[in-house]
């Protein structure tokens, strides 16, 4: 059974006291997470350690990190390797998120070295992977993506692929307001299953977590939700607020 999972980012907002606040609120809204549910929350940096503090006897709760360097250590300032992380109890972590790729110019080959650092240190990946407006207009969005998960996840063992998550995120609906339809949601995590089967087997293929990263709202969850190939969101603004992101979570069924 592959897990579901909603996953909060919260990107560059609130500060320590309003990201307790917010976390203490989820948690008061009392989730009953089924087996194989999961939800995580992804903090920035300074907020790690807190964040782990306040979920610890949560079941079913984790803390992600938003970005590792793409080096083990060294002279790095203002990096944060993987090894760190771990050292402070992160599960997971976001690689490739789509403002990194643009804002920041991690290609395909950093992302890779970033992989293999948090599989190294015992994080999981998730990996983020999608197409900006120009590519989905051209209707070549498939081998875009294909192009990302070959260049970025294909070196991997099909052992170290079971504790990746992939997360697809269509660019051109990220904070625009638009959102892909249902349909094309799922004809793309489909794609991605298919190319994973590929490449590694269609059992790894199956176990795979693959989450919806464009958008998503309580208004619309349950439906990307019900798609056979969408395992769950990674929530960008709806996460900064405990009520929508309780009511995704709620959708996960």
């Amino acid at each position: 059974m592959r897990k579901k999972i909603v996953a909060g980012n919260w990107k560059m907002n609130l500060t320590l006291a309003q990201g307790e606040q917010l976390i203490n609120d989820i948690l008061q809204a009392g989730l009953k997470l089924a087996e194989g549910q999961e939800v995580v929350v992804a903090t920035p940096f300074p907020y790690l350690t807190k964040a782990k503090s306040l979920l610890k006897n949560y079941p079913g709760f984790f803390v992600a990190a938003q970005n590792c360097a793409s080096e083990k250590s060294g002279a790095y300032t203002g990096e944060v390797s993987a090894e760190m992380l771990q050292s402070v109890g992160v599960d997971y972590v976001i690689i490739g998120h789509s403002e990194r790729r643009e804002y920041f110019q991690e290609s395909n080959a950093i992302l890779a070295k970033k992989i293999d650092l948090a599989l190294a240190a015992g994080i999981k990946p998730i990996f983020c992977c999608g197409e900006p407006l120009e590519v989905r207009q051209a209707e070549t969005q498939n081998a875009f993506v294909a192009k990302q998960l070959e260049e970025s996840l294909f070196h991997l063992t099909e052992e170290q692929l079971k504790n990746v998550v992939i997360a697809y995120e269509p660019i051109w609906a990220i904070g625009t307001g638009l959102t892909a339809s249902a349909a094309q949601a799922q004809d793309m995590h489909a794609f991605i299953r298919s190319q994973i089967a590929n490449k590694f087997g269609r059992e790894a293929a199956l176990h795979l977590t693959i989450l919806y990263g464009g958008s998503a709202k309580p208004g619309n969850a349950a439906e990307l939700f019900s798609n056979p190939d969408v395992d769950g969101g990674l929530i960008g603004g709806a996460s900064l607020v405990a009520s929508d992101f309780v009511a995704i979570i709620q959708h996960l069924g």
